[in-house]
């Protein structure tokens, strides 16, 4: 935990507890500990529930490599101010290396339920015509069936 940040919250919980109730301060500090190192851990980290868009495209690179790419939506749906039912979806481009690559050419299909975890990744490249291009792609970690195939 960053220094600065402990004794500001050890000053703070000085002033609201007496120091007859230093179990209660221990106590709580340790769980702002815990709870900061908890959030440390989730820096770059992304969870998304939705459906695949398309079978997973798998490529052998000559380094052995296995990678996989594919599609999944996320749909969100609310009732406007007029009452109505509005969905929104958005679509994510996700990418899977190694063991993770051959479960998802093995097992997921398009139109099947998936929750994801991995990172988020910005890159660009240059098309043929030498236009440069930025990607937003989820690396994943892991994958995990939430229904059976279609």
């Amino acid at each position: 935990m960053n220094a600065n940040i402990y004794h500001t919250i050890n000053a703070i919980i000085s002033c609201l507890l007496c120091s007859h109730h230093r179990l209660l301060k221990s106590a709580f500090l340790k769980i702002i500990t815990y709870k900061i190192s908890i959030m440390k851990n989730l820096r770059n980290s992304v969870q998304l529930i939705g459906r695949l868009g398309k079978d997973p495209e798998v490529k052998s690179l000559t380094s052995g490599s296995t990678l996989a790419t594919f599609t999944l939506a996320t749909t969100e749906s609310y009732k406007n101010t007029a009452g109505e039912k509005v969905e929104e979806t958005q679509w994510h481009n996700l990418v899977a290396w190694g063991k993770t690559a051959d479960i998802a050419s093995q097992y997921l299909k398009k139109g099947q339920e998936i929750a994801v975890e991995g990172k988020l990744i910005h890159r660009s490249y240059e098309n043929a015509k030498g236009d440069k291009r930025y990607v937003t792609e989820i690396n994943v970690n892991e994958i995990l069936m939430l229904n059976k195939k279609r």
